[in-house]
Protein backbone atom coordinates (compact mmCIF):
# COMPACT_ATOMS: atom_id res chain seq x y z
CA UNK A 1 0.00 0.00 0.00
CA UNK A 2 1.20 3.13 -1.14
CA UNK A 3 1.74 5.54 1.74
CA UNK A 4 0.05 8.81 2.30
CA UNK A 5 3.10 10.58 4.67
CA UNK A 6 6.16 9.56 2.81
CA UNK A 7 6.04 9.09 -0.73
CA UNK A 8 8.08 6.27 -2.49
CA UNK A 9 11.37 7.16 -3.12
CA UNK A 10 11.21 6.78 -7.28
CA UNK A 11 8.04 9.48 -6.66
CA UNK A 12 10.09 11.39 -4.89
CA UNK A 13 13.00 11.47 -7.83
CA UNK A 14 10.54 11.84 -10.37
CA UNK A 15 9.43 15.15 -9.21
CA UNK A 16 13.14 16.32 -8.45
CA UNK A 17 14.38 18.83 -11.36
CA UNK A 18 18.01 19.89 -12.48
CA UNK A 19 19.41 22.21 -10.09
CA UNK A 20 21.27 24.43 -12.19
CA UNK A 21 24.41 26.66 -10.80
CA UNK A 22 23.90 30.35 -11.18
CA UNK A 23 26.70 32.68 -11.53
CA UNK A 24 27.71 34.51 -8.44
CA UNK A 25 27.80 37.89 -10.60
CA UNK A 26 24.05 37.06 -11.88
CA UNK A 27 22.75 36.18 -8.10
CA UNK A 28 19.41 37.45 -7.82
CA UNK A 29 19.07 40.23 -5.47
CA UNK A 30 17.59 39.60 -1.91
CA UNK A 31 13.51 39.72 -2.83
CA UNK A 32 11.32 42.91 -0.52
CA UNK A 33 10.05 42.02 2.76
CA UNK A 34 6.93 40.78 3.09
CA UNK A 35 4.28 42.39 4.89
CA UNK A 36 1.95 40.08 6.34
CA UNK A 37 -1.88 40.99 7.04
CA UNK A 38 -2.67 41.94 10.80
CA UNK A 39 -5.08 38.81 10.93
CA UNK A 40 -2.88 36.11 8.93
CA UNK A 41 -1.43 33.37 11.23
CA UNK A 42 2.32 33.81 9.89
CA UNK A 43 2.76 29.46 10.12
CA UNK A 44 6.59 28.41 9.45
CA UNK A 45 6.42 26.04 6.64
CA UNK A 46 6.97 23.44 8.96
CA UNK A 47 3.53 23.46 10.47
CA UNK A 48 1.71 20.21 10.67
CA UNK A 49 -1.28 21.74 8.13
CA UNK A 50 1.02 22.81 5.29
CA UNK A 51 1.84 18.85 6.08
CA UNK A 52 -1.80 17.74 5.81
CA UNK A 53 -2.13 20.09 2.95
CA UNK A 54 0.52 18.44 0.92
CA UNK A 55 -1.34 14.45 1.55
CA UNK A 56 -4.52 15.94 -0.57
CA UNK A 57 -2.80 17.19 -3.15
CA UNK A 58 -1.66 13.33 -3.89
CA UNK A 59 -5.37 13.10 -4.17
CA UNK A 60 -7.53 13.28 -6.98
CA UNK A 61 -9.28 16.32 -5.73
CA UNK A 62 -6.80 20.21 -5.97
CA UNK A 63 -8.20 22.43 -3.19
CA UNK A 64 -6.59 25.84 -2.67
CA UNK A 65 -3.70 26.49 -0.30
CA UNK A 66 -4.63 27.08 2.59
CA UNK A 67 -6.14 30.17 4.44
CA UNK A 68 -5.50 31.14 7.93
CA UNK A 69 -7.01 34.99 8.15
CA UNK A 70 -9.10 35.38 11.01
CA UNK A 71 -10.85 38.47 9.55
CA UNK A 72 -10.81 38.45 5.65
CA UNK A 73 -14.12 40.98 5.65
CA UNK A 74 -12.57 43.19 8.23
CA UNK A 75 -15.12 43.28 10.69
CA UNK A 76 -13.62 42.65 14.09
CA UNK A 77 -11.69 45.26 16.62
CA UNK A 78 -7.57 44.91 15.88
CA UNK A 79 -6.99 44.14 19.80
CA UNK A 80 -9.11 40.77 19.34
CA UNK A 81 -7.49 39.52 16.36
CA UNK A 82 -4.03 40.54 18.13
CA UNK A 83 -5.09 39.00 21.14
CA UNK A 84 -6.63 35.72 19.71
CA UNK A 85 -3.68 35.30 17.10
CA UNK A 86 -1.87 33.69 19.91
CA UNK A 87 -4.34 31.19 21.02
CA UNK A 88 -5.86 29.96 17.55
CA UNK A 89 -2.15 28.93 16.66
CA UNK A 90 -1.59 27.27 19.38
CA UNK A 91 -5.06 25.12 19.22
CA UNK A 92 -4.54 24.88 15.55
CA UNK A 93 -0.92 23.05 15.93
CA UNK A 94 -2.69 20.56 17.99
CA UNK A 95 -5.16 19.42 16.02
CA UNK A 96 -3.17 19.26 13.39
CA UNK A 97 -0.92 17.52 15.00
CA UNK A 98 -3.35 14.55 16.01
CA UNK A 99 -4.41 14.12 12.82
CA UNK A 100 -1.39 13.84 11.35
CA UNK A 101 -1.02 11.27 13.66
CA UNK A 102 -4.45 9.51 13.42
CA UNK A 103 -3.48 9.15 10.03
CA UNK A 104 -0.05 7.25 10.78
CA UNK A 105 -2.43 4.81 12.79
CA UNK A 106 -4.51 4.58 10.15
CA UNK A 107 -1.63 3.29 7.88
CA UNK A 108 -0.02 0.66 10.11
CA UNK A 109 -2.87 -0.39 10.80
CA UNK A 110 -3.81 -0.94 6.95
CA UNK A 111 -0.05 -2.36 6.09
CA UNK A 112 -0.43 -4.91 8.82
CA UNK A 113 -3.34 -6.11 7.89
CA UNK A 114 -2.32 -6.29 3.42
CA UNK A 115 0.65 -8.28 4.61
CA UNK A 116 -0.57 -11.14 7.45
CA UNK A 117 -0.54 -14.31 6.17
CA UNK A 118 -3.07 -15.97 4.50
CA UNK A 119 -3.80 -18.58 6.90
CA UNK A 120 -3.50 -15.94 10.08
CA UNK A 121 -6.30 -14.58 11.65
CA UNK A 122 -8.26 -11.99 9.53
CA UNK A 123 -7.53 -8.64 10.30
CA UNK A 124 -9.72 -5.86 9.03
CA UNK A 125 -8.41 -2.43 7.54
CA UNK A 126 -9.79 0.87 9.71
CA UNK A 127 -12.47 2.56 8.17
CA UNK A 128 -11.80 5.67 6.07
CA UNK A 129 -10.64 8.84 7.91
CA UNK A 130 -13.35 11.40 7.34
CA UNK A 131 -13.89 15.39 6.89
CA UNK A 132 -13.13 17.09 10.20
CA UNK A 133 -14.56 20.19 11.55
CA UNK A 134 -13.44 21.96 14.34
CA UNK A 135 -14.43 24.79 15.84
CA UNK A 136 -12.10 28.18 17.52
CA UNK A 137 -13.87 30.34 20.43
CA UNK A 138 -12.42 33.52 21.25
CA UNK A 139 -11.34 34.23 24.98
CA UNK A 140 -14.67 35.96 25.72
CA UNK A 141 -16.69 33.51 23.97
CA UNK A 142 -17.34 36.53 21.72
CA UNK A 143 -16.37 34.79 18.34
CA UNK A 144 -15.93 31.41 16.73
CA UNK A 145 -14.11 30.44 13.58
CA UNK A 146 -14.19 27.10 11.78
CA UNK A 147 -11.28 24.77 10.40
CA UNK A 148 -12.42 22.24 8.28
CA UNK A 149 -9.79 19.57 7.24
CA UNK A 150 -10.58 16.89 4.46
CA UNK A 151 -11.09 13.51 4.52
CA UNK A 152 -8.04 10.81 3.56
CA UNK A 153 -8.74 8.50 0.77
CA UNK A 154 -12.38 7.46 0.80
CA UNK A 155 -13.64 9.18 3.62
CA UNK A 156 -16.63 11.19 4.06
CA UNK A 157 -16.68 14.88 2.94
CA UNK A 158 -17.62 17.72 4.42
CA UNK A 159 -21.04 18.04 5.65
CA UNK A 160 -23.83 20.39 7.15
CA UNK A 161 -24.56 17.95 8.99
CA UNK A 162 -20.96 17.49 10.35
CA UNK A 163 -20.83 21.64 10.47
CA UNK A 164 -23.67 21.65 13.20
CA UNK A 165 -22.35 18.70 15.21
CA UNK A 166 -18.83 20.35 15.65
CA UNK A 167 -21.35 23.71 16.76
CA UNK A 168 -23.56 21.60 19.28
CA UNK A 169 -20.57 20.29 21.01
CA UNK A 170 -18.90 23.17 21.56
CA UNK A 171 -22.12 24.77 22.57
CA UNK A 172 -21.97 27.32 20.12
CA UNK A 173 -25.67 28.24 19.29
CA UNK A 174 -26.25 32.34 19.07
CA UNK A 175 -25.25 34.57 16.49
CA UNK A 176 -24.47 32.01 13.61
CA UNK A 177 -23.94 32.17 10.03
CA UNK A 178 -26.65 29.93 9.00
CA UNK A 179 -26.15 31.05 5.16
CA UNK A 180 -21.95 30.19 5.50
CA UNK A 181 -23.34 26.85 7.24
CA UNK A 182 -25.94 26.07 4.62
CA UNK A 183 -23.39 26.73 1.54
CA UNK A 184 -19.76 25.77 3.10
CA UNK A 185 -19.83 22.23 1.89
CA UNK A 186 -20.17 23.01 -1.46
CA UNK A 187 -17.27 26.03 -1.32
CA UNK A 188 -14.23 25.89 -3.31
CA UNK A 189 -12.57 26.91 0.28
CA UNK A 190 -14.15 24.79 2.64
CA UNK A 191 -11.20 22.85 3.86
CA UNK A 192 -7.70 24.37 5.25
CA UNK A 193 -9.61 27.94 5.74
CA UNK A 194 -10.27 29.88 8.67
CA UNK A 195 -14.11 31.17 8.75
CA UNK A 196 -15.97 33.38 11.06
CA UNK A 197 -18.91 31.06 11.50
CA UNK A 198 -20.56 33.04 14.81
CA UNK A 199 -20.27 36.37 16.05
CA UNK A 200 -21.76 37.53 19.66
CA UNK A 201 -22.79 40.67 20.32
CA UNK A 202 -20.47 42.64 22.61
CA UNK A 203 -22.32 44.96 25.64
CA UNK A 204 -22.18 48.20 25.35
CA UNK A 205 -21.81 50.39 28.07
CA UNK A 206 -23.41 53.50 28.90
CA UNK A 207 -22.41 57.04 28.45
CA UNK A 208 -21.53 59.19 31.54
CA UNK A 209 -23.40 61.74 32.25
CA UNK A 210 -21.95 65.44 31.21
CA UNK A 211 -22.34 69.02 31.42
CA UNK A 212 -22.67 71.42 28.33
CA UNK A 213 -21.25 74.55 29.72
CA UNK A 214 -22.84 77.82 27.75
CA UNK A 215 -20.14 80.25 29.30
CA UNK A 216 -15.98 79.11 29.61
CA UNK A 217 -15.27 78.22 33.07
CA UNK A 218 -11.93 80.14 32.62
CA UNK A 219 -10.83 83.71 31.04
CA UNK A 220 -7.82 84.87 29.19
CA UNK A 221 -6.61 87.44 31.14
CA UNK A 222 -2.85 87.80 29.43
CA UNK A 223 -3.12 90.79 26.97
CA UNK A 224 -1.34 91.06 23.97
CA UNK A 225 0.54 94.23 22.24
CA UNK A 226 -0.54 95.09 18.58
CA UNK A 227 1.51 96.22 16.44
CA UNK A 228 2.84 99.06 17.66
CA UNK A 229 3.56 97.54 20.83
CA UNK A 230 0.27 99.32 22.27
CA UNK A 231 -1.88 97.45 24.66
CA UNK A 232 -5.67 98.67 25.37
CA UNK A 233 -6.62 98.01 28.90
CA UNK A 234 -9.84 98.94 28.51
CA UNK A 235 -10.44 95.58 26.33
CA UNK A 236 -10.19 93.55 29.06
CA UNK A 237 -13.64 93.17 30.47
CA UNK A 238 -13.65 90.14 32.31
CA UNK A 239 -16.93 90.29 33.56
CA UNK A 240 -19.13 87.72 31.88
CA UNK A 241 -23.18 89.48 32.11
CA UNK A 242 -25.67 87.49 32.94
CA UNK A 243 -29.27 87.95 33.13
CA UNK A 244 -31.85 86.64 35.54
CA UNK A 245 -33.53 83.29 33.98
CA UNK A 246 -30.33 82.35 32.05
CA UNK A 247 -29.35 79.20 31.00
CA UNK A 248 -25.61 78.54 32.15
CA UNK A 249 -25.03 74.92 31.43
CA UNK A 250 -27.28 72.16 31.56
CA UNK A 251 -26.79 68.40 31.68
CA UNK A 252 -26.76 65.45 29.83
CA UNK A 253 -28.60 62.65 31.25
CA UNK A 254 -26.38 59.14 31.60
CA UNK A 255 -27.50 55.96 29.15
CA UNK A 256 -28.52 52.65 30.19
CA UNK A 257 -26.09 50.34 29.10
CA UNK A 258 -27.01 47.45 26.81
CA UNK A 259 -26.46 43.39 27.17
CA UNK A 260 -24.13 41.75 25.34
CA UNK A 261 -24.42 38.23 24.36
CA UNK A 262 -22.23 35.76 23.68
CA UNK A 263 -21.86 32.63 21.09
CA UNK A 264 -22.68 30.34 23.90
CA UNK A 265 -25.94 32.33 24.26
CA UNK A 266 -24.96 33.36 27.62
CA UNK A 267 -25.85 37.27 28.27
CA UNK A 268 -22.62 39.55 28.90
CA UNK A 269 -23.82 42.47 31.35
CA UNK A 270 -23.34 45.91 30.64
CA UNK A 271 -22.53 49.14 32.87
CA UNK A 272 -24.79 52.00 32.72
CA UNK A 273 -23.36 55.19 32.51
CA UNK A 274 -22.64 57.40 35.76
CA UNK A 275 -24.80 60.73 36.63
CA UNK A 276 -23.15 63.69 37.25
CA UNK A 277 -24.73 66.70 38.89
CA UNK A 278 -25.13 70.76 37.72
CA UNK A 279 -22.11 72.76 39.26
CA UNK A 280 -24.77 74.91 41.52
CA UNK A 281 -22.98 77.79 43.25
CA UNK A 282 -24.54 80.95 44.93
CA UNK A 283 -27.66 82.77 43.13
CA UNK A 284 -27.91 80.12 41.14
CA UNK A 285 -31.05 77.53 40.78
CA UNK A 286 -31.98 73.68 38.67
CA UNK A 287 -34.48 74.38 36.17
CA UNK A 288 -37.94 72.02 36.80
CA UNK A 289 -37.52 69.46 35.01
CA UNK A 290 -33.55 69.00 36.46
CA UNK A 291 -31.58 69.22 33.23
CA UNK A 292 -30.29 73.19 33.42
CA UNK A 293 -28.45 75.87 35.99
CA UNK A 294 -30.06 79.24 35.95
CA UNK A 295 -28.89 82.33 37.24
CA UNK A 296 -31.27 83.90 39.96
CA UNK A 297 -30.43 87.70 39.30
CA UNK A 298 -28.99 90.10 36.89
CA UNK A 299 -24.61 89.70 37.58
CA UNK A 300 -21.19 88.20 36.75
CA UNK A 301 -20.59 84.66 36.54
CA UNK A 302 -17.80 82.87 37.63
CA UNK A 303 -16.87 80.00 38.10
CA UNK A 304 -14.82 79.21 41.35
CA UNK A 305 -14.81 75.74 43.58
CA UNK A 306 -16.08 73.53 41.13
CA UNK A 307 -19.32 75.37 41.08
CA UNK A 308 -21.19 78.67 38.90
CA UNK A 309 -21.64 81.43 41.18
CA UNK A 310 -23.57 84.65 40.08
CA UNK A 311 -22.47 87.81 41.61
CA UNK A 312 -23.81 90.96 41.66
CA UNK A 313 -22.48 93.86 39.59
CA UNK A 314 -22.21 97.59 41.47
CA UNK A 315 -22.33 99.16 38.09
CA UNK A 316 -20.85 102.99 38.86
CA UNK A 317 -22.12 105.34 35.60
CA UNK A 318 -19.09 108.10 36.66
CA UNK A 319 -16.70 109.12 38.60
CA UNK A 320 -16.69 107.34 42.54
CA UNK A 321 -16.22 111.25 44.27
CA UNK A 322 -18.71 112.33 46.44
CA UNK A 323 -21.64 112.11 44.63
CA UNK A 324 -21.11 108.02 45.30
CA UNK A 325 -18.59 108.32 48.51
CA UNK A 326 -16.39 105.26 49.29
CA UNK A 327 -17.69 101.85 47.84
CA UNK A 328 -17.87 98.52 49.86
CA UNK A 329 -19.43 95.73 47.44
CA UNK A 330 -20.29 92.45 47.82
CA UNK A 331 -20.07 91.64 44.46
CA UNK A 332 -18.05 92.91 41.09
CA UNK A 333 -17.49 97.10 40.82
CA UNK A 334 -17.57 98.52 37.09
CA UNK A 335 -16.78 102.05 37.42
CA UNK A 336 -17.53 104.79 34.23
CA UNK A 337 -15.27 106.77 35.53
CA UNK A 338 -12.10 107.74 37.66
CA UNK A 339 -11.38 107.09 41.03
CA UNK A 340 -10.94 110.17 42.93
CA UNK A 341 -8.07 111.04 45.11
CA UNK A 342 -9.03 110.27 48.75
CA UNK A 343 -11.76 107.61 48.17
CA UNK A 344 -11.79 104.03 48.96
CA UNK A 345 -13.28 101.07 46.53
CA UNK A 346 -13.68 97.72 48.02
CA UNK A 347 -15.16 94.77 46.35
CA UNK A 348 -15.39 90.85 47.01
CA UNK A 349 -15.56 90.17 43.35
CA UNK A 350 -13.43 91.96 40.34
CA UNK A 351 -13.10 95.76 40.14
CA UNK A 352 -12.78 97.11 36.64
CA UNK A 353 -11.70 100.90 36.19
CA UNK A 354 -12.20 102.66 32.86
CA UNK A 355 -10.35 105.60 33.80
CA UNK A 356 -7.71 105.87 36.19
CA UNK A 357 -6.70 105.62 40.39
CA UNK A 358 -5.90 108.45 41.52
CA UNK A 359 -3.39 109.88 44.41
CA UNK A 360 -4.24 108.77 47.91
CA UNK A 361 -7.00 106.18 46.70
CA UNK A 362 -7.12 102.82 48.21
CA UNK A 363 -8.55 99.80 46.10
CA UNK A 364 -8.72 96.21 47.29
CA UNK A 365 -10.36 93.33 44.17
CA UNK A 366 -11.41 89.93 46.09
CA UNK A 367 -10.56 89.08 42.00
CA UNK A 368 -9.18 90.91 39.28
CA UNK A 369 -8.32 94.51 39.33
CA UNK A 370 -8.45 96.27 35.20
CA UNK A 371 -7.46 100.14 35.20
CA UNK A 372 -7.77 101.29 31.77
CA UNK A 373 -5.85 104.33 31.84
CA UNK A 374 -3.35 103.87 34.82
CA UNK A 375 -2.53 104.29 38.57
CA UNK A 376 -0.89 107.84 39.83
CA UNK A 377 -0.24 107.75 43.55
CA UNK A 378 1.87 109.90 46.03
CA UNK A 379 2.89 107.18 47.79
CA UNK A 380 -0.13 106.85 49.89
CA UNK A 381 -1.78 104.75 47.11
CA UNK A 382 -2.74 101.51 48.11
CA UNK A 383 -3.77 98.73 45.64
CA UNK A 384 -4.31 95.21 46.47
CA UNK A 385 -5.88 92.54 44.33
CA UNK A 386 -6.37 88.55 45.31
CA UNK A 387 -5.81 87.58 41.36
CA UNK A 388 -4.31 89.81 39.01
CA UNK A 389 -4.00 93.56 38.19
CA UNK A 390 -3.68 95.03 34.85
CA UNK A 391 -2.69 98.79 34.18
CA UNK A 392 -1.77 101.59 31.98
CA UNK A 393 0.82 102.36 33.96
CA UNK A 394 1.65 102.41 37.94
CA UNK A 395 3.06 105.72 39.88
CA UNK A 396 4.27 106.24 43.27
CA UNK A 397 1.69 102.99 44.68
CA UNK A 398 1.75 100.12 46.66
CA UNK A 399 0.57 96.92 45.15
CA UNK A 400 -0.22 94.02 46.41
CA UNK A 401 -1.17 91.02 43.87
CA UNK A 402 -1.48 87.19 44.51
CA UNK A 403 -1.14 86.25 40.93
CA UNK A 404 -0.13 88.20 37.82
CA UNK A 405 0.90 92.11 37.24
CA UNK A 406 0.63 93.42 33.57
CA UNK A 407 1.67 97.14 32.73
CA UNK A 408 3.16 99.39 30.36
CA UNK A 409 5.34 101.09 33.10
CA UNK A 410 5.89 101.00 36.88
CA UNK A 411 7.30 104.00 38.20
CA UNK A 412 8.84 104.10 42.20
CA UNK A 413 6.22 101.30 43.04
CA UNK A 414 6.35 99.01 45.72
CA UNK A 415 5.29 95.62 44.51
CA UNK A 416 4.04 92.78 46.21
CA UNK A 417 3.37 89.67 43.56
CA UNK A 418 2.99 86.13 44.33
CA UNK A 419 3.22 85.20 40.38
CA UNK A 420 4.90 87.33 37.26
CA UNK A 421 5.46 90.85 36.81
CA UNK A 422 4.93 91.99 33.22
CA UNK A 423 6.19 95.20 31.45
CA UNK A 424 6.57 94.29 27.88
CA UNK A 425 4.48 96.61 26.23
CA UNK A 426 4.49 100.17 25.59
CA UNK A 427 7.84 101.79 27.17
CA UNK A 428 8.03 98.53 29.48
CA UNK A 429 10.06 100.65 31.85
CA UNK A 430 10.36 99.92 35.56
CA UNK A 431 12.39 102.66 37.21
CA UNK A 432 12.74 103.21 41.01
CA UNK A 433 11.20 101.92 43.55
CA UNK A 434 10.96 97.58 44.78
CA UNK A 435 9.75 94.91 42.61
CA UNK A 436 9.29 91.29 44.86
CA UNK A 437 8.11 88.80 42.80
CA UNK A 438 8.03 85.19 43.77
CA UNK A 439 8.60 83.80 39.94
CA UNK A 440 9.34 86.37 37.56
CA UNK A 441 10.11 89.70 36.58
CA UNK A 442 10.19 90.85 32.91
CA UNK A 443 10.51 94.45 31.41
CA UNK A 444 11.98 95.94 28.22
CA UNK A 445 14.37 98.05 30.51
CA UNK A 446 14.98 97.92 34.44
CA UNK A 447 16.45 101.03 36.17
CA UNK A 448 17.39 104.53 34.17
CA UNK A 449 20.37 106.12 32.67
CA UNK A 450 20.66 108.49 36.20
CA UNK A 451 21.22 105.03 37.92
CA UNK A 452 17.92 105.79 40.27
CA UNK A 453 17.98 102.91 42.80
CA UNK A 454 16.07 100.30 41.83
CA UNK A 455 15.33 96.71 43.59
CA UNK A 456 14.53 93.93 42.10
CA UNK A 457 13.47 90.42 44.70
CA UNK A 458 12.86 87.43 43.91
CA UNK A 459 11.62 84.54 45.49
CA UNK A 460 9.94 83.94 48.72
CA UNK A 461 6.89 84.55 49.94
CA UNK A 462 6.47 88.46 48.67
CA UNK A 463 2.93 88.28 50.43
CA UNK A 464 2.86 87.13 53.07
CA UNK A 465 5.57 89.96 54.08
CA UNK A 466 3.59 92.63 52.68
CA UNK A 467 0.38 91.19 55.11
CA UNK A 468 2.95 91.40 57.78
CA UNK A 469 4.29 94.93 57.05
CA UNK A 470 0.72 95.99 57.01
CA UNK A 471 -0.39 94.25 60.06
CA UNK A 472 2.51 95.66 62.20
CA UNK A 473 2.14 99.05 61.09
CA UNK A 474 -1.70 99.25 61.87
CA UNK A 475 -0.17 97.59 65.08
CA UNK A 476 2.13 100.63 65.40
CA UNK A 477 -0.48 103.26 64.58
CA UNK A 478 -2.19 101.62 67.26
CA UNK A 479 -0.41 102.37 69.77
CA UNK A 480 0.57 105.59 68.66
CA UNK A 481 -3.34 106.82 69.14
CA UNK A 482 -3.46 105.18 72.43
CA UNK A 483 -0.73 107.07 73.56
CA UNK A 484 -2.02 110.38 72.40
CA UNK A 485 -5.52 108.89 74.12
CA UNK A 486 -3.82 108.55 77.36
CA UNK A 487 -2.35 111.78 77.78
CA UNK A 488 -6.60 113.56 77.40
CA UNK A 489 -8.81 113.56 80.17
CA UNK A 490 -11.35 110.70 80.85
CA UNK A 491 -14.44 111.17 79.07
CA UNK A 492 -17.19 108.90 77.42
CA UNK A 493 -15.79 109.73 74.13
CA UNK A 494 -11.94 108.85 75.23
CA UNK A 495 -13.74 105.49 76.67
CA UNK A 496 -15.15 104.74 73.43
CA UNK A 497 -12.12 105.62 71.36
CA UNK A 498 -9.97 103.32 73.59
CA UNK A 499 -12.45 100.39 73.13
CA UNK A 500 -12.61 100.98 69.39
CA UNK A 501 -8.46 100.81 69.42
CA UNK A 502 -8.63 97.79 71.38
CA UNK A 503 -10.33 95.97 68.81
CA UNK A 504 -8.41 97.08 65.97
CA UNK A 505 -5.71 95.64 67.68
CA UNK A 506 -7.19 92.32 68.88
CA UNK A 507 -8.63 92.19 65.19
CA UNK A 508 -4.61 93.05 63.53
CA UNK A 509 -2.99 90.62 66.77
CA UNK A 510 -5.39 87.74 65.66
CA UNK A 511 -4.46 88.49 61.54
CA UNK A 512 -0.77 88.10 62.67
CA UNK A 513 -0.84 85.03 64.36
CA UNK A 514 -3.11 83.07 61.81
CA UNK A 515 0.33 84.43 59.36
CA UNK A 516 2.81 83.62 61.47
CA UNK A 517 1.24 80.09 62.24
CA UNK A 518 0.87 79.64 58.70
CA UNK A 519 3.92 80.44 57.51
CA UNK A 520 7.18 77.67 58.26
CA UNK A 521 9.71 80.05 58.12
CA UNK A 522 8.40 82.16 60.97
CA UNK A 523 10.80 84.60 60.79
CA UNK A 524 9.62 88.06 59.68
CA UNK A 525 12.90 88.98 57.46
CA UNK A 526 15.07 86.81 56.14
CA UNK A 527 13.55 83.89 56.11
CA UNK A 528 11.02 85.43 53.52
CA UNK A 529 13.07 86.37 51.36
CA UNK A 530 14.69 82.36 51.69
CA UNK A 531 14.03 81.79 47.69
CA UNK A 532 11.43 78.75 47.21
CA UNK A 533 13.56 77.25 44.27
CA UNK A 534 15.70 78.43 41.82
CA UNK A 535 13.45 79.16 39.38
CA UNK A 536 13.03 82.59 40.01
CA UNK A 537 14.04 84.98 37.46
CA UNK A 538 14.58 88.48 35.77
CA UNK A 539 14.86 89.48 32.13
CA UNK A 540 15.23 92.26 30.44
CA UNK A 541 16.40 94.05 27.41
CA UNK A 542 18.55 96.74 28.89
CA UNK A 543 19.42 96.73 33.33
CA UNK A 544 21.30 100.06 34.11
CA UNK A 545 23.90 100.77 36.68
CA UNK A 546 22.14 100.94 40.03
CA UNK A 547 20.20 98.17 39.73
CA UNK A 548 20.27 95.77 42.79
CA UNK A 549 18.86 91.94 42.53
CA UNK A 550 18.30 90.06 45.79
CA UNK A 551 17.55 85.86 45.96
CA UNK A 552 16.96 85.58 49.77
CA UNK A 553 19.65 86.90 51.76
CA UNK A 554 22.18 87.29 48.68
CA UNK A 555 22.10 90.93 46.71
CA UNK A 556 24.19 91.49 43.43
CA UNK A 557 24.60 94.79 42.30
CA UNK A 558 24.71 95.91 39.00
CA UNK A 559 27.75 98.15 38.03
CA UNK A 560 27.36 98.43 34.33
CA UNK A 561 25.00 98.43 31.62
CA UNK A 562 23.92 95.02 30.94
CA UNK A 563 21.57 94.39 27.66
CA UNK A 564 19.60 91.05 26.99
CA UNK A 565 20.10 90.56 30.86
CA UNK A 566 18.80 87.52 32.46
CA UNK A 567 19.58 86.76 36.09
CA UNK A 568 19.24 83.97 37.89
CA UNK A 569 19.95 81.89 40.80
CA UNK A 570 22.77 78.77 39.95
CA UNK A 571 23.88 76.36 42.60
CA UNK A 572 22.91 78.65 45.50
CA UNK A 573 25.06 82.25 43.36
CA UNK A 574 23.23 84.91 42.22
CA UNK A 575 24.19 84.54 38.25
CA UNK A 576 23.38 87.35 35.87
CA UNK A 577 23.97 87.32 31.93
Amino acid sequence: MRSLLYPAASEKEEEKEPIQAVPEAESPAAPPPVILDPDLLDLPQEHPIFRLYQLNETSMEQLPAPSLRLDRDGVLPPEVVKREKGRIRGSLNKICSDRLKEITRRESAAQRAAQAPSGAKSQEPPPPLDAGAHIFLSSESLYAWLLALPPVEQGEGLSEQMLQHALADQGVRWGVDTQLLQHLSQAEDRYFTLHLIATGKPAVNGENGKVVDCFPRSTQQLLEPDENDQVDYASLNLVRSVEKGQEICRLILPTEGEPGRTVLDQEISAKSGRAVSLPKGKNTQVSEDGLSLLSTLDGHLEYSGNCFHVKPVWDVPGDVDFSTGNINFNGDVTIRGDILSGFTVRAKGSIHVDGSVEAGSTVEAGGDLIVAKGILGDGSTVIRSQRSVFAKYIENSTIFVRESLQTDCIVNGQVYCGGQVVVRSGRGDIAGGQIWAAKLVSAQAIGSPSERPTSIILGGRPCVSFERETLQQELQAVAAEREKLKNQLDSPVKSGQMGRLKIRASAAEIKLKQLEDSNPEGSPNPADKAPKRSSGRMECGIAYPGVDITFGDQTFRLRNETRQCVAKLVNGEIVVM
